[in-house]
């Protein structure tokens, strides 16, 4: 059983734990004097930490992989107001003592329900030829397991198993409220592009042991692993019209918006615009949620630095809640508590 969960840092700042994690990175770098030390990133379902070994690198540096399973002791304490672990002890774990259950994060939501939502909307549709084409995606099997589990994205955002299916749901939602505010909006038309924006993640995306690319989403990325998606299934229906067929073509390669965000063409029409816009404030507000969840046990409002929003974020709500006098009531040192070994287990 897994000792300890990232969700649980705050507890145990300062202090010795023990547990263990999947590796989602593993870097071989040079100290300032020159020698060797690992720099690697951990993670569970609850998160993911950066992690230092300093010394005996050697004796370690062939023993273990990415996506291997490792136990790890070491000292969890803040640099620069972000956790990490000093590694004392590693040791490969083999899949028989692990549950993978702990180290990849999990949609909370009942994906049952969010899969019907889908449908729901999808029923909805007034064009025939934009309901067939999503229903002949929605009824192929082996996408709609995948579209039900695979992440949204690597680790910007709904970076979680059911991650895609979750924020598609979201993005529905959005677009369908707000079409109805710009009656130049063809709903139909936006839904699909919400639909088929980031279908490709299902290949682009790995998400055994932890999140990674496969060898075909890194050469050829989602986007156009979504063309022949879309091309695969327009082949089954043979009536569909070429000018709507290029439509969701442009709102596929054009949804990132910008071209220093890889999207091949700016949005050039109002529902591509729209779908780009409602895309990205889905992605940026799943960001900041995840980060105050990561944080729940902070005290400070402040949050440590967001990579993919590039800033650190205010939580309104905590900033928010009524201060007590042992809030305002300064600490009695600056000096940082003293290590205190709380791993009870063998190691």
């Amino acid at each position: 059983m897994k000792e300890f969960f990232l969700s649980e840092c705050a507890q145990f700042e300062n202090k010795i734990i023990t547990s263990s994690f999947v590796v989602v990175t593993k870097q071989l770098k040079p100290k300032k004097t020159g020698e060797p030390y690992l720099a690697l990133t951990l993670g569970d379902r609850c998160g993911q930490i950066e992690a230092k070994m300093w010394d005996n690198v050697e004796e370690v540096l062939d023993a273990f992989e990415q996506d291997d399973f490792l136990k790890i002791k070491g000292l969890l304490n803040k640099y620069k107001n972000r956790f990490q672990i000093t590694i004392h002890k590693v040791r490969k774990l083999g899949d028989s003592e692990i549950d993978f259950s702990d180290y990849l994060p999990k949609t909370t939501k009942n994906v049952d329900q969010l899969w019907q939502t889908l449908a729901g909307f999808v029923a909805t549709f007034q064009d025939p030829h934009l309901k067939a084409l999503v229903e002949a995606f929605m009824k192929d099997p082996e996408i709609a397991q995948a579209y039900r589990n695979a992440p949204a994205a690597k680790t910007l955002h709904h970076a979680y198993i059911g991650g895609l299916l979750d924020h598609v749901v979201s993005l529905c939602r959005s677009c369908d409220l707000i079409s109805r505010n710009y009656p130049q909006i063809n709903r139909d038309l936006l839904l699909t592009g919400a639909f088929l924006h980031d279908i490709g993640k299902i290949h682009e995306l790995t998400y055994n042991r932890s999140f990674s690319y496969t060898t075909r989403g890194q050469l050829l990325g989602h986007m156009i692993i979504e063309l022949e998606m879309l091309q695969a299934k327009l082949a089954g229906l043979p009536n569909f019209p070429p000018d709507l067929k290029v439509l969701i073509e442009h709102l596929i390669i054009s949804h990132h918006g910008q071209y220093e965000f890889g999207s091949p063409k700016l949005p050039m029409f109002p529902e591509a615009l729209m779908l780009h816009y409602l895309d990205d404030l889905d992605s940026k507000m799943e960001s900041m949620r995840a980060q105050f969840e990561r944080e729940v046990g902070m005290e400070n409002a402040w949050t440590g630095y967001n990579p993919s929003l590039g800033r650190s974020l205010l939580n309104s709500a905590k900033f928010l809640e009524p201060k007590t006098a042992e809030d305002r009531r300064p600490s009695d040192s600056g000096e940082p508590a003293p290590a205190d070994d709380k791993s009870n287990s063998k190691f």
